[in-house]
Parts: C-alpha cells; sequence; structure tokens
C-alpha cells in the first residue's frame, strides 16, 4: 500500500506535463527534420526543373534560327543600294559565294549560311564599298544561320567591264579628284542575322560611340557619308601611255611596271569597282588554349563556345557545324557564360589602332548573334584579362584589365547607360581569374601570383577586399583557378598542384588536397552531381573527386602531343570537353578517353597551299607541325611533325608530292598519301620563302631569304631532285614567284621591290621587261606586277601585302595584309584606284591567302595570332645593374623584363629612371629623333651608343651611316650623314675608346671604319 500510494504520489500533474512537453518536442523535431528533407528535394527539384525550362529555351531558340534558315533559301530582291557604291551592271545577278558540302555527307552534315530570309528587324543599308586603302569592312559582322542542302560549286562571277577610256600621253593621280559609280543591283541575296551588325536597329544599343559591329575593324559609329569612302591606295601612280607602263612608287621608290601590248590607255584617276563575289566566313581552325583560361563552354542547344584570333566560334562537334560572332577587332582573351546560358560576354585586348582597337567588353545573343552592350572603351587600359556574371540573376559583369594596376570593374551592363558600379586596384601581381559566388550576389573571387582575394560589393557600390590566408609554406606562387561546390565552398587550384578548399564566408582554409598534380592546376570543373575534375597543365592528367574532395579513383591522361590540359568543361552525360595548351579540344570521358574535336598550331603559319584538284590543304608552321586536311570536311586528314620550322609549302602540279621549305635552308618532300619522307635538300643557310613548282611539274623554283632562286629539275614523279642552276640578281630577299604557263619564264618579287623576269633553264636574267608583257602567267602570287597594282593601299611601304592569289578561273584575286585583313579585287586590278571587298578576324598579320582548286572557296592563315611580343625581337639592351633587359619587335614595341625571373615588367613607368649599360634600342625615349619623317619602323637596321655617352650612330635602309649628339630626345633632330655603302646598312658598333665607329653593310659585304675628328 505505502509503495502504490508512493507511486501516485509521483505521478504528479508536473510530470504529467513534462512527459507531454517532451512527446510534443519529439514531434516537432521528427516534423522539423522532414521538413528540411522535403524543402531540400523541392530545391534539387526547383534546380532541375529550372535547368529543363532553361534547355527548352535555348532549344527553341536554336529551333527558331535553323527555321529561319530554312526559310531564307530562296533568294529575293533587294532594294537598290544607297549612297552612290557601286554594286555591278543593272540586270546582272549579284553572286554570294555559297560554299556546299559534299554529296557523301549530305545527310550526316550541316556547315554555316550566310544568307536567310527577310528579317522583321529593320535592315542594313547598302555596303559602302571600299577602296585598296580604307580598312572599313562591307562584309558581315558574323556568320549566324545555317546552311542549306548541298548544291552543286558555283561558277565565279565575270568581274564588271570596264569601258576603255581616252587615252593621253601622259597622266598623274596626283591631286586628282574621285569619280564614284554606282548602279543599282536585281536579284541579291536577302540577308537575315547574316550579322551582329543586322540586329544593331534602333533601340537595341546605347547611343554611344560603340553603336556598330558592322566593321571589323572599327569599334566607332562612322558619321553618314554621301556616298563610299574612298581613301585609294598607290596615289602617287603615273601612266605613260607611250610605253604602256604604270610607274607605281613604294616607300619612295619608283617601281616601273609594263604592261601588255593590247592593254587600253589607263586613266589613273578613275575608279575601278569592287569585284561582284563576296566572301562569307564557313569555318575557322584552331583554337587559343596556348596561353588564355576559361575559355571555352558548352551552351545548353550543343555547342561549344570558344574563340581564336579575333572570332569566336560556336561550335556543334557532333553536327560538324559553325557559326562566327566577328565584332572584335584584335585578340580576344576572355568568355563568360550568362546564368541563363544564352547571353555571352567576351573580352579583348588592345590592338596597334589606338582609336578602332581599343580594349574592351562585349556581350552579345548567342542565338542570334546580336551586341547588347559594349562595355570598357574608354576604361580599359591593356586587355580583359577574365570576365564574369553574376550567378544569381547575371545583371553584374566583372572584368579584370591587364593594365599594370590590374584594376577590377563591375558594371550593371542591362543598364541604358552601360553605368560601372565600382572599379577599383585588384593588386599589384598579374591577376588571372574572377568570379562571382554563385550563392551571394555581392560576392566576388579573384586569384593571381601569391594571392587569392574575397571581395564584397556593399550598398553604397564599394568594393571591399580580404585576402586569403595561407598556411606557412603551403603558399603558391600562383593560384591558378577557381570553382564552387554545390555547398557555396571555394575551390581553387595552384601552381603547387594542390586544390584547396576554401569555407563558404570566410578566408581561412577548410580543406587542403596536396599534390593532385605534378605542376600547376590549370582548370576545376564542378560537375551537376557534384563531383569535381582537376586538369593538370603540365602532367595532362584528369581527376576526379566526389563532393567532399576525396578522390574516386576515376582518372585519364591525354596524350602529350595535344599538350597539357588548359580547361575543362562539362558536357552531355559523362562527357567532358577538354581544351589543351598546344591550342586542341578534345572530346571525350575519363573511361573511354579523350579524341581530337579541333586542332591548330601552336607558333607563327606562314605555310599554306591548297591540292592542285582535291579539295585540301596543307599548313605548315614555325612549330614543326605539317598537317593535311580537309576542305569540305573541315577535318585534319593527318599531321606530321617534321622536326623543321617551316616557312612555306606548295603541292606538286599532279598532287603527288608536298615541298616545304624551313628556316634553316632546308627543304622537305613528303608523299602526301604514306606522309614518308621523299627528298630533302640544303640551299644557303637563310629560310626558304617560297616555293612553287613549273605548271608541267618538271621543275620547281625556290626563292631563298639569301637573294637566290634555286631552281631544281623533278624526276620520278617527284620523288628524286636535282639543281639546274641559281639565278642571282636580286638585291634583297626573295618573296614571292610566279612560273609562265609554258614552264619558261619566272618573276620574282624582293624584299626591296623589284620584279625581275628569269629564264627558268638557265637561270639567267631576262634583263629588258619589255619582252616579258605578253607572256601568261600561270598564278599570281607576286603582289607587284602589272595586273596587281592596286591591290596596294595608300602609303603602302612595300611589306603590307604579305600574301596574293588568283582564282583558278583568273576572275578574282585576294590578298593577305599586315592589318589582319582579306581583300578581294577583280582582275585584273591594273587600276590603282580599285575598291576591294574587305573582312577582318585575323588579329594578326595574315601570312597567306590560297583559292581551292574549284574556287568554292579561299583560305586565308594567321601569323601570330597570339600573345607576348606579337613579333621577331630586334633589339635588345641590359642596364647597367645587369637586373633588367629592354627590347624592341618587329611590331615596334618597348619592352621590359626582369632578367632573373625572366617575366616581363607590365608598368614602364616603373623602368623610367634606370640607366642602360648600351642603346642598340632604336625605339626608346632617348633615341627617339633618330626616326625619319614618314619612318615605317623598318628604316634603321642598327642603332648604337659611344662609351662615353655623348653620340649616337645609326644605320638604315638607305645605305647612309648618321651620327646624332646623344640623347636624341627631339623629334626634328639634326645629324651628320655619311654614304659609303650600297646595300643597307646592317649593323654600326663604336670601338672602345670611341675613336672609330664600324659600319657593316648587307648585300654589298663591305666593312667600313669610320674615324671621328
Amino acid at each position: 500500500m505505502d509503495s502504490q500510494q508512493s507511486s501516485r504520489a509521483s505521478d504528479s500533474p508536473g510530470d504529467t506535463m513534462n512527459d507531454v512537453y517532451n512527446a510534443w518536442y519529439e514531434m516537432l523535431e521528427g516534423e522539423g527534420a522532414g521538413l528540411a528533407a522535403r524543402v531540400a528535394e523541392l530545391e534539387v527539384r526547383c534546380a532541375r526543373q529550372a535547368e529543363e525550362l532553361l534547355c527548352l529555351r535555348s532549344t527553341l531558340a536554336d529551333a527558331l534560327r535553323r527555321l529561319n534558315a530554312l526559310e531564307g533559301r530562296a533568294p529575293a530582291p533587294t532594294p537598290a543600294h544607297r549612297n552612290g557604291a557601286y554594286t555591278g551592271t543593272t540586270g546582272t545577278p549579284t553572286r554570294e559565294v555559297r560554299l556546299r558540302q559534299p554529296s557523301y555527307r549530305e545527310t550526316a552534315k550541316r556547315t554555316s549560311s550566310f544568307g536567310s530570309s527577310a528579317s522583321s528587324l529593320p535592315q542594313r543599308r547598302g555596303p559602302q564599298h571600299q577602296s585598296t586603302g580604307s580598312l572599313q569592312s562591307d562584309s558581315p559582322a558574323s556568320s549566324s544561320s545555317l546552311s542549306p542542302a548541298p548544291s552543286p560549286s558555283p561558277r565565279a562571277t565575270p568581274a564588271p567591264h570596264l569601258a576603255p577610256h581616252p587615252t593621253h600621253t601622259y597622266r598623274s593621280r596626283n591631286n586628282s579628284t574621285s569619280s564614284n559609280q554606282s548602279a543599282s543591283a536585281t536579284n541579291a541575296l536577302t540577308k537575315r542575322w547574316n550579322s551582329t551588325g543586322d540586329f544593331n536597329a534602333q533601340g537595341l544599343l546605347p547611343s554611344s560611340r560603340f553603336t556598330t559591329t558592322k566593321s571589323l575593324l572599327n569599334l566607332y559609329s562612322k558619321p553618314s557619308q554621301n556616298g563610299p569612302i574612298l581613301k585609294h591606295g598607290t596615289h602617287t601612280c603615273q601612266y605613260n601611255e607611250e610605253e604602256g607602263s604604270m610607274r607605281m612608287y613604294l616607300r619612295g621608290r619608283p617601281v616601273v611596271l609594263y604592261g601588255p601590248s593590247d592593254q587600253d590607255g589607263l586613266d589613273p584617276a578613275k575608279v575601278a569597282p569592287p569585284p561582284q563575289s563576296k566572301l562569307k566566313l564557313e569555318w575557322v581552325y584552331g583554337y587559343r588554349g596556348k596561353d588564355c583560361r576559361s575559355n571555352l563552354y558548352l551552351l545548353p542547344t550543343g555547342e561549344i563556345v570558344y574563340f581564336v584570333a579575333a572570332v569566336v566560334v560556336l561550335m556543334n562537334v557532333e553536327e560538324q557545324c559553325q557559326r562566327h560572332y566577328t565584332g572584335h577587332t584584335d585578340d580576344v582573351k576572355c568568355l563568360a557564360i550568362h546564368p541563363n546560358k544564352l547571353i555571352v560576354a567576351s573580352g579583348q585586348c588592345a590592338g596597334h589602332d589606338r582609336v578602332d582597337a581599343r580594349p574592351h567588353v562585349r556581350v552579345w545573343n548567342s542565338v542570334s548573334l546580336a551586341t547588347l552592350a559594349v562595355l570598357g572603351g574608354g576604361q580599359l587600359q591593356r586587355g580583359v584579362a577574365g570576365l564574369a556574371f553574376s550567378r544569381a540573376d547575371g545583371g553584374l559583369l566583372a572584368a579584370l584589365d591587364e593594365a599594370p594596376d590590374h584594376t577590377i570593374a563591375v558594371w550593371d551592363w542591362q543598364r541604358p547607360d552601360k553605368h560601372c558600379l565600382a572599379e577599383t586596384k585588384c593588386s599589384v601581381d598579374t591577376v588571372v581569374a574572377v568570379e562571382f559566388h554563385p550563392l551571394d550576389r555581392n560576392q566576388i573571387v579573384t586569384c593571381g601570383k601569391n594571392h587569392i582575394a574575397f571581395w564584397t560589393l556593399d550598398q553604397t557600390n564599394m568594393l571591399y577586399k580580404r585576402m586569403g590566408v595561407f598556411e606557412g609554406r603551403d603558399k603558391p606562387k600562383y593560384v591558378t583557378c577557381l570553382a564552387f561546390n554545390p555547398n557555396g565552398d571555394v575551390l581553387s587550384g595552384d601552381s603547387n598542384g594542390n586544390i584547396i578548399v576554401w569555407g563558404r564566408g570566410t578566408n581561412t582554409i577548410a580543406k587542403l588536397v596536396r599534390g593532385v598534380h605534378e605542376g600547376p592546376v590549370f582548370s576545376l570543373c564542378c560537375l551537376k552531381d557534384g563531383g569535381v575534375v582537376s586538369g593538370g597543365g603540365k602532367d595532362g592528367r584528369l581527376v576526379m573527386f566526389d563532393s567532399e574532395m576525396n578522390a574516386t579513383g576515376m582518372e585519364n591522361v591525354i596524350e602529350g602531343h595535344y599538350g597539357g590540359v588548359r580547361v575543362v568543361a562539362e558536357g552531355r552525360g559523362s562527357q567532358l570537353y577538354v581544351g589543351t595548351t598546344r591550342n586542341c579540344i578534345l572530346h571525350g570521358d575519363l573511361q573511354l578517353g579523350f579524341s581530337p574535336a579541333v586542332l591548330g598550331h601552336v607558333e607563327e603559319l606562314w605555310g599554306l597551299a591548297a591540292h592542285p584538284s582535291l579539295p585540301q590543304f596543307v599548313t605548315a608552321g614555325w612549330d614543326r607541325l605539317l598537317q593535311l586536311w580537309d576542305g569540305l570536311s573541315h577535318s585534319t586528314v593527318w599531321s606530321k611533325d617534321i622536326e623543321e620550322r617551316a616557312q612555306c609549302c606548295a603541292w606538286s602540279r599532279d598532287g603527288g608530292a608536298v615541298a616545304v621549305g624551313c628556316l634553316s635552308g632546308r627543304w622537305l618532300v613528303f608523299d602526301p598519301h604514306s606522309r614518308e619522307l621523299l627528298a630533302s635538300h640544303h640551299d644557303g643557310c637563310e629560310p626558304i620563302q617560297t616555293i612553287q613548282y613549273s605548271p608541267n611539274n618538271e621543275l620547281v623554283a625556290l626563292g631563298s631569304r639569301d637573294n637566290f632562286i634555286y631552281v631544281y629539275q623533278v624526276q620520278d614523279s617527284g620523288a628524286r631532285y636535282s639543281r639546274l642552276g641559281k639565278c642571282l640578281g636580286h638585291s634583297s630577299y626573295i618573296t614571292h614567284l610566279d612560273w609562265s604557263e609554258d614552264s619558261q619564264y619566272i618573276r620574282s618579287n624582293s624584299g626591296d621591290y623589284e620584279l625581275l623576269f628569269w629564264n627558268a633553264t638557265t637561270c639567267r636574267q631576262i634583263t629588258n621587261p619589255t619582252s616579258m608583257r605578253d607572256v601568261s602567267w600561270s598564278s599570281s602570287t607576286c603582289p607587284i606586277t602589272f595586273h596587281t597594282l592596286g591591290v596596294w593601299p595608300e602609303n603602302a611601304d612595300g611589306t603590307d601585302i604579305n600574301s596574293c592569289t588568283r582564282s583558278n578561273d583568273g576572275r578574282l584575286v585576294a590578298t593577305g595584309d599586315d592589318f589582319g585583313k582579306v581583300k578581294l579585287f577583280a582582275y585584273p586590278v591594273t587600276q590603282p584606284k580599285s575598291l576591294s571587298h574587305a573582312y577582318g578576324g585575323h588579329s594578326s598579320h595574315v601570312t597567306c591567302v590560297r583559292f581551292l582548286p574549284d574556287d568554292s572557296r579561299l583560305l586565308s592563315a594567321g601569323g601570330l595570332d597570339t600573345a607576348g611580343h606579337s613579333s621577331y625581337i630586334t633589339h635588345l639592351d641590359w642596364s647597367e645593374d645587369s637586373q633588367y633587359i629592354r627590347s624592341n619587335s618587329g611590331d615596334y614595341e618597348l619592352l621590359f623584363w626582369n632578367a632573373t625571373t625572366c617575366r616581363q615588367i607590365t608598368n614602364p613607368t616603373s623602368m623610367r629612371d634606370v640607366s642602360w649599360s648600351s642603346s642598340t634600342c632604336p625605339i626608346t625615349f632617348h633615341t627617339l629623333g633618330v626616326w625619319p619623317e614618314n619612318a615605317d619602323g623598318t628604316d634603321i637596321n642598327s642603332c648604337t651608343r659611344s662609351n662615353d655617352g655623348r653620340l649616337v650612330a645609326t644605320g638604315d635602309d638607305f645605305g647612309k651611316v648618321k651620327l646624332f649628339a646623344y640623347p636624341v630626345t627631339q623629334p626634328k633632330s639634326l645629324s651628320h650623314a655619311y654614304g659609303g655603302h650600297s646595300s643597307h646598312v646592317t649593323c654600326v658598333r663604336f670601338l672602345s675608346d670611341d675613336s672609330r665607329l664600324l659600319s657593316a653593310g648587307g648585300l654589298d659585304t663591305a666593312v667600313l671604319q669610320w674615324i671621328l675628328d
């Protein structure tokens, strides 16, 4: 009884309530845990639905674009061109070059097309055809729509007929008045979504100087003009009717060119119209992975987007088709993708043209290729090193400037005024990457040399920085890449091969994964399932991690000849896309391996030759690669390492051999089928500049930089060669040569603008050029001839045009120049005032242009299209303390270097007070007065300062030795000039006591010793 009473006493009301509360709390906790799990599941489901909606939206946009392409097959008449632009003879249909696929690939492939149905958007104005002196382009800024079904290869449209003009004994172009010719065009093809310029409708872009991408070179809108912009070339041409010759001047030197005997009288004041044929960009070979990061992404439409030169390429690997955004004017350096996966931002570096090629950022639509915004035209100084959209809504865009201050700027790019919200100095060291935090809209992360920084953009648009804290000895020299895991933690890869996890909202290390790669980690890719793939820039390994950064054991190694991993992008399913440091793009997965989707050259490319009968071509560059390409399937047939730096290449006339000229003076012959080496010869120790087989395939001529032309006899179908002779007579290196149709004669151009003729069998010069005026030539690669004199731009210095080629039907001439332009003329180009169509896309000099055998396609090769010193080194000096180097290059740069680290010093103002032990660089502040008026940058070959620092001597292209008082800081500085050399002076040097000056001549091979009075 007592125990029962005590038990009842313990069951007090308070204890009962406690039990109820405990039960209630337990129930709440269970419900809360279940609720949190359900909310997390809903978040995942919403994210998946958002991705599905995004994919559907992109797919719908792509489908609409394809429908527009299909609807645009039929040509429609266009209104007459305005502004007095020439459009061809009335009644003659204008031919747009339509490039076709082979019939056997008809059902499997699509290629980019460049004409489509009429758009509801305002149409572009009629093209303003540009003369040889103009760099404006009437070409479309982007190729967008897809091609119709394959059609027969088009025939070339005849060039417009020019009526003969009344003859006069002597005419000069000087101070003449241009006459504009115009005509209406009928049956022209209507364009829609043909270029970024087509989308510059009113209201699309803000009213500013950056309002058009119609020109590939000019960023700024030009004021409207009442007629074509005529900036004619060869303005000092004079025609002598009695001799039937034209006298033109290149860098002040007269060049007399004799026309054929039946040539009608020419009036130099007349304007030759452009050809009726036009070019459309069909395919871009290559990729820039050598020195750029974060440059490869996959769009929901299945296209990968990347860049090379001044073109952003959108390529569908499965369907083998490309589209191109060509609104940039110089090297594209970085990309960023909007969260909606439809909008792309791309940034470019500064070009040599201070006005038309300033660094800036372009935001554009990946479906229509319409430019939506142009940012930073007046703010960015050197180039855009990195870009990032805010991942929450994409309304903000961050950009890194490559200027010495390494500034970071944040734009509200959707505002009409394109307002820059914040801008501040990022770091004294190099900054290589920038990313917005995916979960915190106002958080930005940057990384680079010796640092990682966490930025906060506050309510007042001020940027605040917190530096990442490394642990003792683990601080890397470079933090090379960034990524984010699903939890919002920051992942960074560094030059030590480590991966670091930074806790969300902190600047401290949460986890360190050591030794993932041998060498730097160049890329981190977070997959949709939470996994992470890292790419090694040196070891070429791809390593898979789970969401907790634990190695899964799954990895792969790309083949060494493709280079190291530059960037990794997630594809569909388990597929990955890998950009490499040797300019290749691979696709595949970690289990099955990777195969190439895009191949390219790594170093400067000069050699390009088209097969004589098949749609194939070979390229050869300084990277020692010889590659055979198929022009219809846009694929590499084979690639071979020839172990020599190549300068030029040529096909034998039967297509049975490929000859390659090398920088060492060697030239090699390969079998294009087996890739075996058939022959190897060595002529001189200078580069072989050009190779041409004779039309009968019995002879081959090689132009060398040693000023000689070597002629060989071809035997055993190109397998054996015996030297026939050597042509002597040029006073400078050989640049181009052509064979006559009967294989009896050779004509050649040289570096000092000569046109000489040769008997091929005797290797003797034909000293009477009038006897060669009626010879028919099988090709037209020499730009200095009577039939190509109109291709030269105004104030040409003789080096502007690197390559020239005539179409096989003899209707067109194409040129590639130092300004990155490909120009198309109507052949013959005998009028000094000859208009042309100009096309961009290359960010560097165009080294070679060639037509395919059926003239349906034109190939162009770019030289550098990459970074660093953008040309060869010409001069260099050491500082007196041996710590620094300054250097000049072939494109007139003055750069500074830290000698111990071999790193460029990007802030030239920090070097202004350095004392230099010598002064061989002619492009410096203390030697600016040595340059003559209208100098082209190549006039001065050598410069030297006396040891007592009182005098400067120069040697130039005109055979003169000049003496100046040092320093020569006045632009108008007088000098003593001395002759004696009959050729260019290659080097001048003082003796140690400054009592004598030595000068060396180039071709005259003389050394002169001068005594100082």
